[in-house]
């Protein structure tokens, strides 16, 4: 019998987004930009699409690579 993919259990579980912010944030190479609360409403408005039926549960697998991009986009944006 398989042992449980941990990781994968913690990626792919449902998340508050303080939950997500937090997680994310954890362990985050130093290139990358910080999340914040505002950040991340401002990320959901923009991409609701990613959110359509529970508007405010996140998950690491789901999320976090497409936030990751759209920090960085903004940096460079600005």
């Amino acid at each position: 019998m398989r042992t449980p993919d941990l990781d994968r259990l913690r990626s792919e579980k449902k998340r508050s987004l303080a939950d997500f912010l937090a997680l994310y944030n954890e362990n985050l190479p130093a290139a990358f930009p910080k999340a914040s609360m505002e950040l991340l409403e401002e990320f959901k408005s923009t991409h609701a699409a990613l959110f359509p039926r529970r508007g405010n549960v996140w998950s690491l697998d789901q999320h976090r690579r497409k936030v990751m991009d759209w920090l960085r986009s903004r940096a460079y944006a600005a």
